[in-house]
């Protein structure tokens, strides 16, 4: 198979009927034999019953509806699991079910992918229809932030239209909400040949959109959980125990400088406060413990994932 089209949707079963033949037109043009995958993330509209519908009508050998629903709404990145799980082509196109992307756009994303060796090639709404204010700004500073922390120069990495070779989608977990950050999942699992394509944005044609301007919080969030994990999910002990080393270092320095204090106002018969009551001390001590419990934490860390390590956790590209 060709291409599986991962659809993940939440109430939009008035789009569904022209998205589909929209991406029928497109892959009957370009001969390609092909899956579309819809999963309904918990809909409370009749979205199930359309995509029964379609498939019911338009299923056959050389294109194939299939539907995951779930029980109640889990978010877009459980519902991007679940189709790559399932998704069969070779190559593998994501793409929001509100008719804002455009399915003209999967035959030169299947090309780059094919033919110019891309991992994965994400979609670029370089002219959006979006309200300035609370979208397109927010969305800026959110992918600058996203391109300075993560090294990947994508200027909408959170863009819904995106192919993927199919290694790429069977080797990364997409989980919580860390759809947004798939391409620093990718790259993080060894596949770094990622590239860019200026797509169309399209007005949305049937209901409102899902998201909230609490995304940008959370993902910002997301991210710096992204960036730990990538740098020191593997060695705890570098990030805990550095910090703790030092926290402890300077509040033994900062304590002895408090005796040495005293001891000096002792020697030289001037009146100074009682060791036990300078705050400066209590702070020293205080310091002193944190670095101690940080600095286990990074070693009880470290025993857990020695402990539960496993050799399958290493992606292996190919053997002879």
């Amino acid at each position: 198979m060709d291409i599986s089209i991962i659809v993940p949707l939440y109430n939009e079963a008035e789009s569904l009927p022209k998205l589909y033949e929209w991406i029928a037109r497109v892959m009957k043009e370009n001969k390609f034999s092909y899956e579309v995958i819809f999963v309904n993330d918990g809909s409370t509209d009749n979205s199930w019953e359309v995509i029964s519908n379609l498939k019911s009508q338009f299923s056959d050998d050389d294109k194939v509806i299939r539907g995951i629903c779930f029980r109640r709404n889990y978010g877009k990145s459980a519902a991007l699991y679940c189709g790559f799980k399932a998704a069969q082509g070779n190559v593998v196109i994501t793409m929001d079910a509100d008719l804002q992307d455009s399915p003209d756009e999967i035959p030169e994303l299947y090309r780059m992918i094919t033919e110019e060796g891309y991992d994965l090639v994400s979609g670029w709404k370089q002219k959006r229809y979006d309200n300035a204010l609370t979208k397109n700004l927010p969305s800026k500073l959110f992918n600058a932030t996203a391109r300075r922390v993560t090294g990947i120069q994508l200027h909408d990495m959170n863009c819904g239209l995106k192919a993927y070779r199919q290694d790429v989608v069977k080797n990364i977990e997409v989980f919580s909400e860390m759809h947004r950050y798939i391409p620093y999942l990718a790259k993080n699992a060894g596949f770094n040949k990622i590239g860019e394509k200026v797509v169309q944005h399209r007005k949305r044609e049937f209901g409102t959109s899902k998201f909230g301007i609490n995304r940008f919080v959370n993902g910002y969030l997301d991210l710096m959980t992204l960036w730990f994990l990538n740098k020191f999910g593997k060695q705890p002990m570098h990030f805990f125990g550095l910090v703790g080393s030092l926290m402890f270092f300077i509040g033994f320095i900062a304590a002895i400088v408090v005796g040495a204090m005293k001891l000096y106002a002792l020697s030289n018969h001037v009146p100074a406060m009682l060791v036990g009551v300078n705050p400066y001390f209590h702070i020293a001590i205080l310091m002193m413990i944190l670095g101690c419990m940080l600095f286990l934490a990074g070693f009880l860390a470290e025993l857990i994932i020695r402990n539960s390590q496993s050799r399958n956790d290493y992606l292996i590209k190919e053997e002879l």
